[in-house]
């Protein structure tokens, strides 16, 4: 602690401009729509707080409550022989219609659905209605929601937090007159339940999840099935319900909590669910919800509100004071003064508020450490936060780009725990991808396609032939689940995680890759049939299709994990005949091919699409989260990406933005990922589903994809970091893409691949100071744009073609101190 302290403060420049804001969204009004409640959770737990006066809306979440139960097998026993067909078709035939026919029948069930647990609501007994000085908030430096307002000259306080060390919510309220607090709490659910009195303080909810919910986009006369003839889906749930009273009484009945006359309220909540695993019926199988929520509740009862609240405190704080960002403001920065959701419109608008854009940046690393601590329960689409029965795309984890996206600043940004759920979804992914691989398509390895759940759905979504190719039949999500595999040990250099866990499953990925790899008449490995997702071209004939052969992201995403598999044999000298086997394959995949329009090709073929600015722009894979294209490296394909990009254009829905401003990045053009910045934090309102120019934040700053979807946030932040730091390649490359309007600052905390931790202080556009603690040790390049000093060190900057290269050995524990020349 006291290293980290350290290299915190030895990081702040002298300069009064480069304080640390108040990190907090506030509001003079309560929210009027869910998008502007304010979100709280501790990774299991999650809350949506309204700050209601004469009713107050809580409404929750708990991780594990999904519908349905362990997935089935042999559900397509044709599907092998469909695939056979559909490659005849394209390679024999170039019928893209046909095999889009055939591919279709290569379907199985959609995935289950992410739950809504219930609400709680606080019904206040006011005689007046009339409020003086309204006032909430969410502190995310401290992970805790206030509302606070004064009614006939009292003033009344709320504050919420989800308690990790706890595992529970607690809502504290107080008043400035003794006696004052009378007010009812009541629980409901969209779930089937029943309540009963848990004891004189408190009430119980038990409930039972539906066997199944289709999708919110299919049409259904029976959407949501409560029963399965197995009855084996539909797991339990309770809610507990507690208050705590100084001064006045609390009494409980089958209606709710009756609060008369006291001066301060501890509420506590505890909820469980009988979700026993992946693999585990969660009826006959499935684990205690009872003895757990009651555990919960009993243990944090005993505690006073002081107590839990330096309980959480330490815990959060622990995560979320890894990482400081500063950037200078102006002298006057009155639009910083406003509440946030006159302070967006503000921006939206045109104000300059890089203030606004820190806080952003740190709300979405407060996110990650609120939604991402269950384990094998990673972030969904929506987190944790979720209020629909059918919420939109089942709030499942969709793996052709979105619960990749949730990760992606997991490790830069200073969080490597909250990636482990991640890492421990895909332990369970690959055990029925083992099934879904060899069942579907007669292969070795794992796979995974467009969509899975808590249950780890590996099949092709589509209830056997209702879903579109194009998204349904993508077969990608083993290759890149298993970059984010690499990646943690990339940042951590965890030779026993790589060993015992990261390489048998990358290897198992790369096995599905090997032999779904069929020759082309060239000579070519390629996919086949092949989709970009959700994207359609127009053939030579002028037809419209969707299934091909090898688009560029298939190709881009195995070359991916070849490259990381062979360097990862290599870190363990171990399995040579299975990395020089890969080499081989990896020399005679399908390359790049650059259009005539000077784009980067995303077809086999050099077709148009049908829609020139589609959101998805997948074929850049190789540019990010791949590494394969850079303006350094590779010049020409950076050019042609550049192109696409172009072509593209800037519209998109939240996290297209946000995947925008990372692809920018990556080609050094600050001033253009600042660009999409400011775009992904437009104002909406937007409600519904937009697909093309949507995109932004709704005034809780939740990314409106829109509907929400918390993956825009979460690409927001790591494109944000890439325009700081990037340490793709071997290179840490310190200030890659400083916008203009970033001309000052300082980032401390971010990590780099090696283990390395960094920080940065710059003017006037200019690197002035940088540190970088090796936490392992090892050899480290730094690229910069300018020429630096390392103190200590003879080692002097090499200029090359792209800016200033300084190669040097570090020793484990040891921080490097670097000034510009």
């Amino acid at each position: 602690m006291i290293k980290k302290l350290f290299i915190l403060l030895i990081c702040l420049l002298p300069l009064s401009v480069f304080c640390q804001p108040g990190l907090r969204l506030w509001y003079k009004k309560p929210a009027k729509v869910w998008t502007d409640a304010l979100p709280v959770g501790n990774g299991r737990l999650g809350a949506m707080v309204f700050g209601g006066v004469k009713q107050e809306l809580i409404q929750l979440n708990e991780a594990t409550l999904w519908t349905g139960g362990p997935v089935r097998t042999n559900v397509n026993p044709d599907a092998y022989a469909n695939l056979l067909l559909a490659r005849e078709a394209l390679f024999k035939n170039e019928d893209y219609a046909k095999a889009n026919e055939y591919t279709k029948k290569m379907q199985g069930y959609y995935s289950e659905s992410y739950l809504p647990l219930g609400d709680l609501t606080i019904t206040h007994n006011f005689k007046d209605t009339v409020t003086s000085a309204y006032f909430r908030d969410l502190n995310i430096r401290d992970a805790i929601s206030t509302t606070r307002f004064t009614i006939d000259g009292i003033t009344f306080t709320s504050q919420v937090i989800s308690s990790a060390p706890d595992q529970v919510i607690v809502i504290h309220f107080t008043a400035s007159r003794a006696g004052a607090l009378n007010f009812k709490i009541g629980a409901a659910s969209q779930l089937r339940n029943h309540i009963t009195v848990l004891s004189p303080q408190g009430i119980v909810m038990k409930g039972k999840a539906p066997a199944h919910n289709e999708p919110n986009y299919v049409d259904s006369s029976n959407p949501i099935q409560w029963y399965d003839s197995a009855g084996c889906k539909g797991m339990r749930f309770e809610l507990q319900v507690k208050a705590i009273n100084k001064g006045g009484k609390v009494s409980a009945d089958t209606t709710g909590i009756t609060v008369k006359n006291a001066t301060e309220v501890t509420v506590f909540l505890s909820a469980a669910t009988s979700f026993n695993g992946f693999d585990k019926c969660p009826v006959a199988d499935g684990k205690d919800e009872n003895a757990l929520a009651t555990n919960y509740l009993n243990n944090a009862a005993q505690k006073n509100w002081a107590t839990l609240l330096t309980r959480h405190f330490a815990d959060y704080h622990k995560y979320f004071n890894r990482v400081s960002f500063t950037l200078a403001t102006p002298a006057v920065n009155q639009n910083a003064m406003l509440p946030t959701d006159e302070r967006l419109l503000g921006y939206t608008n045109g104000a300059k508020d890089p203030d606004l854009e820190t806080l952003y940046f740190q709300y979405s690393r407060y996110l990650l450490i609120s939604s991402s601590r269950t384990k094998g329960v990673p972030a969904n689409l929506q987190g944790i936060w979720n209020k629909e029965m059918r919420p939109p795309w089942s709030s499942n984890y969709t793996t052709n780009i979105n619960v990749q996206m949730n990760y992606w600043p997991a490790e830069v940004a200073n969080l490597s725990e909250m990636h482990m759920p991640l890492i421990d979804f895909i332990k369970n992914a690959a055990v029925t991808g083992r099934v879904t691989a060899k069942e579907f398509y007669h292969v070795r390895g794992w796979a995974v396609h467009h969509n899975s759940d808590i249950w780890a759905l590996s099949n092709p979504v589509g209830d056997k032939g209702q879903g579109d190719p194009m998204w349904a039949n993508w077969t990608m999500g083993s290759p890149w689940l298993s970059q984010h595999l690499w990646w943690h040990y990339q940042y951590t250099k965890d030779k026993k995680y790589l060993k015992e866990v990261a390489y048998p499953l990358m290897k198992g990925a790369a096995e599905f890759c090997e032999d779904w790899l069929v020759q082309d008449k060239d000579g070519y490995l390629v996919t086949a049939p092949s989709v970009s997702p959700e994207n359609r071209f127009i053939d030579d004939k002028g037809k419209v299709g969707s299934v091909s052969i090898a688009t560029t992201m298939d190709m881009s995403i195995i070359r991916d994990l070849f490259t990381n598999l062979i360097d990862a044999a290599n870190e363990l000298n171990a399995d040579k005949d299975f990395r020089d086997t890969i080499i081989a394959k990896r020399a005679k995949l399908y390359p790049f091919h650059i259009g005539k329009k000077g784009n980067l090709q995303e077809w086999y073929k050099d077709w148009e699409d049908v829609e020139p600015h589609h959101r998805h722009v997948s074929q850049l894979f190789g540019l990010f989260p791949g590494s394969q294209i850079s303006p350094i490296g590779t010049p020409a394909l950076a050019a042609a990406a550049k192109k696409t990009l172009e072509l593209r254009g800037d519209e998109g829905t939240g996290w297209s933005l946000a995947w925008k401003i990372n692809f920018w990045a990556r080609l050094l053009d600050g001033n253009h990922s600042y660009k999409m910045l400011k775009d992904l934090l437009r104002v909406t309102g937007q409600v519904g589903t937009n697909y093309r120019s949507g995109g932004g934040s709704y005034i809780n700053l939740f990314d409106a994809h829109p509907p929400f979807q918390i993956d825009g946030n979460f690409g927001g932040l790591s494109g944000m970091a890439e325009m700081l730091l990037q340490s793709q390649n071997n290179e840490i490359y310190l200030l890659p893409a400083l916008p203009d309007a970033w001309a000052s600052g300082q980032i401390s905390g971010l990590k780099a691949r090696g283990n390395f931790e960094v920080c940065i202080t710059w003017k006037n556009k200019k690197l002035n100071k940088a540190y970088i603690l090796a936490l392992v040790g090892g050899k480290c390049s730094i690229r910069t744009n300018e020429p630096i000093k390392i103190t200590g060190q003879v080692t002097k900057s090499t200029k090359t073609a792209n800016g200033y290269l300084t190669n040097f050995i570090t020793q484990k524990g040891i921080r490097y101190n670097i000034t510009g020349v």
